[in-house]
């Protein structure tokens, strides 16, 4: 028996609520593909020992494997749409693509450009679109453009440390000219950035974003000690600096919030990128390693440690993929999807590196291993856009639940 058009029950009607859609997490066709043409670019053009190599010159960030990552196999455009020069695909790609450069701990400007800044200047295209602000959006544009092809990097002028929606930063100041004074520190993938997005207060107190070129008049960057030698982080200093007002109002904190989640969110596929890889190059070391006359992965003890690993990795793998569709869906719980993925994922990549120097033995504490590359990345990344605690805690706040 059909029911008729006039008698069908409104699917979205608040009267008849439609039952939540269940996403598909496993990788499409198109997802298993990049991952394939990404990990063979990595294995060839970014091997551990070229890390290394690179992390001992101070020069951590290799320009040759940017452009064939950005512009050769697109992925600095994945979530830029077609007509605004991208790649037309969604933060599910995005998400698969730093799960491999966490693999490969590679040094890229990824998170920061790819990420980060593509996230804010996609939401000011659509809020400066409404407010018909022709010049504004179309340098936006353009902006994106540039990101899209490859040709720009850009950095949001953020701490890393930052949490998704926490407060507007105060550090940066706009005169009535629009020139720009304050420092930001710890400031990822700046260094490599052309295009800066500068959060600032105008002289009213509003919050502002401002477009800002680098280099340029009035900014200086500064490299700054991190514990993470293939992710630099500046500090950046505007001395009048010189912006380009892009927005104003509550346009500015969204942008802002929404361009942290997605950094949150994706940054928790690179940190279960690390596990990944920190496993197998362990079950890989376990299964050669002979001591007193035995393989050491036949000891029940070492069993136990890898296969908790597993199974803890398996779980960070759901809540990593979840967060990364939610944010390509727009699903109404993504904040909440996002603060587990983070609260769950950095802890579970500290382990794996940290089981990764242990179970390697002596030389696992070596400079010449690769172990270190990615316990550093993984304590590194677990202080990134919020600590897991913070994001307990703001979990605790968005189901209700907060902290007594």
């Amino acid at each position: 028996m059909t029911t008729s058009p006039e008698t069908s029950p409104d699917p979205v009607s608040p009267e008849t609520p439609s039952d939540p859609v269940i996403p598909d997490l496993l990788p499409g066709e198109a997802e298993h593909d990049l991952r394939t043409t990404v990990r063979a670019v990595l294995s060839e053009r970014a091997p551990l020992s070229a890390t290394l190599a690179r992390c001992e010159s101070g020069e951590p960030y290799d320009p040759a494997l940017w452009r064939v990552l950005a512009r050769d196999v697109g992925c600095a455009g994945l979530a830029i749409p077609a007509k605004l020069g991208g790649a037309d695909a969604s933060w599910r790609e995005v998400a698969v693509v730093a799960e491999e450069l966490g693999r490969a701990v590679a040094p890229t400007p990824y998170l920061g450009s790819a990420a980060i800044a593509t996230a804010a200047f996609l939401t000011l295209s659509l809020t400066t679109q409404v407010d018909n602000s022709i010049d504004t959006h179309s340098e936006i544009v353009n902006v994106l453009a540039a990101l899209g092809e490859g040709s720009s990097v850009a950095a949001l002028v953020v701490s890393f440390a930052a949490m998704p929606a926490g407060p507007f930063p105060a550090s940066v100041h706009a005169d009535a000219s629009g020139r720009l004074t304050g420092t930001v520190t710890s400031v990822a993938d700046a260094s490599t950035a052309n295009a800066l997005l500068v959060p600032a207060r105008t002289p009213d107190g509003t919050p502002a974003l401002y477009a800002v070129d680098h280099p340029g008049p009035g900014v200086t960057l500064t490299a700054v000690t991190s514990l993470d030698l293939t992710r630099p982080l500046t500090d950046v200093e505007l001395e009048s600096a010189p912006g380009r007002l892009l927005a104003t109002g509550d346009h500015v904190e969204t942008t802002l919030h929404r361009a942290l989640a997605v950094g949150a969110a994706v940054l928790a596929s690179e940190q279960l990128g690390i596990a990944e890889a920190c496993l197998e190059m362990t079950v890989g070391y376990l299964k050669t390693r002979r001591q007193f006359g035995r393989l050491i992965g036949s000891y029940q003890a070492l069993k136990h440690r890898v296969a908790d690993l597993w199974s803890s990795i398996a779980q960070a793998r759901a809540v990593a993929r979840y967060a990364a569709v939610s944010l390509a869906t727009g699903g109404h719980d993504t904040p909440q999807a996002v603060a587990i993925a983070q609260a769950y994922c950095s802890g579970v990549a500290v382990r794996a590196a940290e089981e990764c120097v242990q179970l390697h033995g002596g030389i696992g504490f070596t400079w010449e291993h690769p172990a270190h590359l990615y316990l550093k990345r993984a304590k590194a990344d677990a202080l990134a856009l919020g600590t897991a605690e913070k994001h307990r805690a703001a979990l605790g706040d968005l189901v209700g639940l907060p902290l007594a």
